[in-house]
């Protein structure tokens, strides 16, 4: 698209990378309100706007990472 916009095959394209780097993201210990504010969050939110009963609310995303034991337990501890 001209205007930079991405299309929704082009955001459905991406959705596996968006995942992938929310994943880093809660591995990392970022915050709700600091992913809020990401690249990967906005697309995934605006796929789940666009296609809703495909993709599901970035939200859930993040808050079903948090409580992965095994991503957790790769968690870089913060100092």
């Amino acid at each position: 698209m001209s205007d930079g916009a991405l299309s929704v095959g082009e955001l459905e394209g991406q959705y596996p990378l968006c995942c992938k780097a929310m994943r880093i993201l809660v591995r990392d210990g970022v915050t709700l309100n600091q992913a809020r504010r990401t690249v990967c969050w906005q697309r995934l939110d605006l796929l789940h706007r666009s296609l809703p009963r495909q993709y599901r609310d970035p939200e859930q995303l993040y808050l079903h990472l948090k409580r992965d034991p095994a991503l957790m337990a790769q968690a870089i501890p913060r100092f």
